[in-house]
């Protein structure tokens, strides 16, 4: 998982509940995963995925609301999308065009296995992925918040992951 995703995470839940609910999310890691997070974390490095998903069970239980997930891919998408390097895939200002480019969005963020797109009708698509030694619920979760805010006018799907 890239830092920037692990940046992102931590930068939402501070605007969320200031330094003492990241204090919180923080104290209920192992402590090599509090080490890490509270360290320099290196936007474009690679860290381990369960770092990510242990980050992401503690947050949950911090803020415990449904959508979580969904907000903080959302929140990915805003702290990201802004940068030079990615502001690429926003060229065309329409879902789909976004969407073609998920093989490579994709690779920005994982370092194993591949995410194929399948347009089925102007209004919907289907993202697959495949071979990946990593994935959990919560990240297909964050996946989708990230392609909604991506463009706005996109709705969360109901059955997602």
């Amino acid at each position: 998982m890239k830092g920037s995703v692990l940046q992102s995470r931590l930068g939402f839940v501070k605007r969320e509940r200031g330094d003492e609910g990241l204090a919180r999310v923080l104290a209920q890691l192992p402590e090599p995963d509090r080490r890490t997070l509270a360290g320099l974390l290196m936007p474009m490095a690679w860290y381990p995925f369960e770092t990510n998903e242990r980050l992401d069970e503690a947050i949950a239980i911090e803020l415990a609301r449904n959508d979580v997930f969904r907000e903080l891919g959302a929140a990915s998408a805003n702290d990201n999308l802004t940068s030079a390097s990615q502001l690429l895939y926003m060229r065309e200002r329409n879902p789909h065009a976004l969407l073609k480019q998920a093989s490579a969005i994709y690779r920005v963020y994982y370092d194993s296995g591949r995410r194929e797109y399948e347009r089925r009708s102007n209004t919907s698509a289907v993202l697959r992925t495949y071979d990946s030694l990593s994935f959990s619920v919560a990240d297909c979760e964050t996946v989708v918040g990230w392609h909604a805010r991506a463009h706005r006018d996109v709705r969360w799907p109901q059955r997602a992951c």
